[in-house]
């Protein structure tokens, strides 16, 4: 259930390791636009803050990292100009990871789905536990892929990246494990924060000009195609959702989800 009152994100700063927290476990910590410029502010201000020497980036709850995109935002949109404008405001949020001068990492403590998935992927390390799925999964709510293939493609190979990106599958951890995509595996969830801090701090130690100057010069490389994705992307968000095919597409996955509640009410009812 939601808890109105709870904060979305939560942060930490402890050691010289800050970690945000996208809480909205009821949502599988899925995220709407203010939720995300909420994590964009918090991001930049420790890009500056000199106590902050590495971030950490995770979810609260026991399934997921996040879902990704928050679907009761999306489905309301009423035009293309509604999904264009969606679009490029990823830009900033993509931007606030991709800018940090200081080593991030991703605790994934289970699913990262779509957008969320782009964002793991922006980090510089990934931990993960054996119950993490991962994949880019837009195309099930009728959503077209633009950022989610750029990120994939240099990580994963062509021939990975689109056959992921048209059948929306997810991927087990053992998967994301040998094609690179988390880079630490612990055997236990309740392991992973402390091999994440573990990571963090060991990163944290090194030069902090080297670090940041290498951090920029990966920037440098991968900007083309960051640049080149929201040049042109928004062409595609405005036609999908001009026709109506996202919010469609939505409004069946809220149908479909609000019969398996009503049916695990009536067997727990049963019990």
């Amino acid at each position: 259930m939601s808890n109105t009152n709870e904060r979305a994100v939560l942060t930490d700063v402890t050691g010289g390791i800050a970690t945000v927290t996208l809480n909205k476990p009821w949502k599988l910590n899925a995220w709407d636009t203010p939720m995300r410029a909420e994590i964009a502010e918090v991001l930049r201000g420790w890009n500056k803050d000199a106590r902050v020497r590495a971030v950490v980036m995770t979810g609260a709850g026991d399934r997921a990292f996040s879902a990704g995109q928050d679907l009761d935002e999306t489905e309301k949109f009423q035009s293309g100009n509604d999904g264009a404008n969606w679009f490029e405001s990823w830009r900033g949020f993509y931007n606030s990871i991709r800018d940090l001068d200081k080593p991030c990492l991703a605790a994934l403590n289970g699913v990262a789905a779509g957008s969320a998935f782009q964002a793991a992927m922006l980090t510089d390390v990934r931990v993960g536990h054996p119950g993490v799925r991962m994949g880019q999964a837009e195309i099930n709510s009728g959503i077209p892929s633009v950022t989610g293939p750029m990120l994939m493609l240099p990580r994963i190979g062509l021939s990975r990246t689109i056959e992921l990106t048209l059948t929306g599958r997810m991927m087990d951890a053992t998967e994301c494990c040998a094609v690179g995509l988390i880079h630490y595996l612990v055997d236990r969830p309740e392991e992973l924060m402390s091999r994440t801090r573990e990571v963090a701090e060991m990163m944290a130690a090194k030069p902090a000009m080297a670090m940041r100057l290498t951090k920029a010069r990966f920037r440098q490389v991968t900007q083309p195609a960051f640049d080149e994705a929201f040049a042109n992307g928004g062409v595609y968000q405005a036609e999908a959702f001009a026709s109506g095919e996202p919010q469609a597409a939505m409004r069946v996955f809220f149908a479909e989800r609000a019969a398996r509640r009503k049916a695990r009410a009536e067997a727990q009812g049963k019990g």
